[in-house]
């Protein structure tokens, strides 16, 4: 049965790209309209490490940036396919503006929608905000597809690094692994797709998120359950104290480079520690809530 569908996304690197078109591939019969996000002002790719940590502060606070206008061809959808990346914990500064664009909140309400993430492997926080923003326009959220780097995370981040400051793919010095979502689940996703389409034709988007669990296509590590639950309340509070200082007339860019080392020291040498304690000492006595967070998180529902 053709379905009107809207994708929107904004791709830096063209790896989300790859992965809405391979997710939308099962919708052979539908109409799919692609909206691309263009900033006014274009983030460069590859990086460089002064614009991603100068970028940190405003996508904490879901600060909208101004984007090239939002053009649709129809006032109303059969579903809406959100594609976006986390930044920070948070969503990307494209994403934020999107969903606190009045015209696309206007398509939003009482719209069946999906978002559909690449990431390196925190999302939870990310993926909240986004459902407040949805919930908070009446849209529907119905499912929700983060693709995410299954590698360690300290290994993610020097990978990512190098994909994110040099603009390639590949193999670090020859041997580590390849950065972000592997080829494969790439390929992979439009298994999801097709299991989307199913339920949109059947008129059963609300057992969407629950069959897509069941097939494996969450994958939460505990110990990046754990990260996130206390790394967000951190970003937001270097986030304040950046915009405060400079709203004062401090020096941005001494505050941003004090934020830059901060994580570093944080990621290397402070969480390797503090998740040798947690899983020590405290995941043996938490399985109960451990289940139940997971549990909440693979889901759709807002708190």
């Amino acid at each position: 049965m053709a379905k009107n569908i809207l994708v929107i996304h904004y791709s830096q690197s063209g790896q989300l790209t790859e992965i809405l078109q391979n997710f939308c591939s099962p919708f052979t019969d539908s109409t799919i309209e692609w909206v691309k996000v263009e900033p006014l002002t274009p983030f460069p790719f590859p990086w460089n490490s002064a614009a991603f940590f100068n970028a940190m502060p405003e996508t904490v606070l879901e600060k909208p940036i101004p984007v090239k206008p939002l053009l649709f061809e129809r006032d109303q959808y059969d579903l809406i396919i959100f594609g976006y990346q986390p930044w920070f914990l948070s969503p990307s500064l494209p994403a934020s503006a999107v969903l606190q664009d009045e015209k696309f909140r206007k398509i939003m309400n009482g719209t069946k929608i999906v978002t559909v993430l690449g990431s390196r492997n925190m999302w939870i926080n990310s993926q909240e905000a986004v459902k407040k923003q949805i919930a908070s326009a009446g849209g529907k959220l119905v499912g929700n597809v983060p693709l995410i780097d299954k590698t360690s995370n300290l290994i993610s981040v020097i990978t990512i690094l190098h994909w994110m400051l040099t603009g390639q793919k590949t193999k670090k010095w020859g041997i580590f692994p390849k950065p972000g979502v592997s080829d494969e689940d790439i390929e992979n996703v439009s298994q999801f797709g097709a299991l989307l389409k199913e339920k949109l034709n059947d008129n059963q988007t609300d057992r969407f998120q629950e069959e897509l669990v069941e097939k494996g296509g969450i994958n939460i590590p505990i110990s990046i359950l754990f990260i996130e639950s206390r790394a967000k309340k951190l970003f937001m509070i270097w986030a304040n104290l950046i915009t405060k200082k400079t709203a004062k007339g401090g020096n941005r860019k001494f505050w941003i480079n004090f934020f830059k080392y901060y994580l570093i020291f944080a990621l290397f040498i402070v969480s390797p520690i503090v998740l040798m304690i947690y899983h020590i000492f405290v995941r043996p006595f938490t399985g109960r809530q451990i289940k139940r967070e997971l549990a909440y998180y693979r889901g759709t529902q807002l708190r």
